[in-house]
């Protein structure tokens, strides 16, 4: 953890952004994204910081708190379910990381990515394999991007619990799958999602 931000300061190339999403693969609920800059990637202080899917969603709600006050600048782009399907998960995904990095208060002179390099995007920038489990401004924003996403999922159960949309947050589940079939979809459900589909032209 934390190497490559380590190397990146002592080139003296700082500030380092991290950019991660949540909700790619969900069915349901919009992909959001979250490009953060740190203080200070090596404060003991975000020692607990780690790839949001290691951790609980009470530890993840407490470290989204800690990160929000060690990080210099934090930006989110939700993107609709809508917009997931007019331009394609993956393409919605990148303009939505574009958008993010370009979000923040203050630019940065280096962007860490968790698998995926940003296209047309003119700040250097590196893909990183498993990056959320290895370089701690993208674990950082691995946690944002879930919180959010999860906070939005379960205001959405408010509006249509029939879905079991704070469990599930939109996943497929074998519940949600009973939920599809019984009350069909809704307007946060993605239709270019095969199942999704599948259901609508029955």
């Amino acid at each position: 953890m934390k190497v490559i931000e380590q190397q990146l300061i002592n080139a003296g190339i700082t500030p380092i952004a991290g950019v991660d999403e949540a909700g790619r693969g969900a069915c349901a609920g919009p992909l959001v994204v979250a490009a953060v800059i740190l203080n200070n990637p090596f404060d003991p202080a975000l020692s607990e910081v780690r790839d949001s899917k290691e951790l609980s969603e009470k530890k993840r709600e407490i470290l989204f708190e800690t990160i929000s006050t060690h990080a210099s600048a934090i930006s989110v782009v939700i993107v609709s379910a809508q917009e997931v399907d007019s331009r394609g998960v993956h393409a919605a995904n990148l303009d939505g990381m574009r958008r993010a990095v370009h979000g923040l208060e203050h630019l940065p002179a280096y962007v860490l990515t968790d698998g995926y390099s940003i296209d047309g995007l003119t700040i250097p920038n590196l893909a990183v394999w498993k990056g959320d489990q290895v370089a701690m401004t993208i674990s950082a924003a691995s946690i944002i991007a879930k919180v959010t996403r999860d906070r939005i999922m379960r205001e959405l159960d408010n509006k249509y619990p029939e879905y079991g949309f704070s469990g599930h947050k939109g996943y497929i589940t074998a519940g949600h799958t009973i939920a599809l079939n019984k009350f069909g979809v809704c307007i946060h459900h993605r239709r270019s999602f095969s199942n999704i589909a599948a259901l609508i032209h029955k």
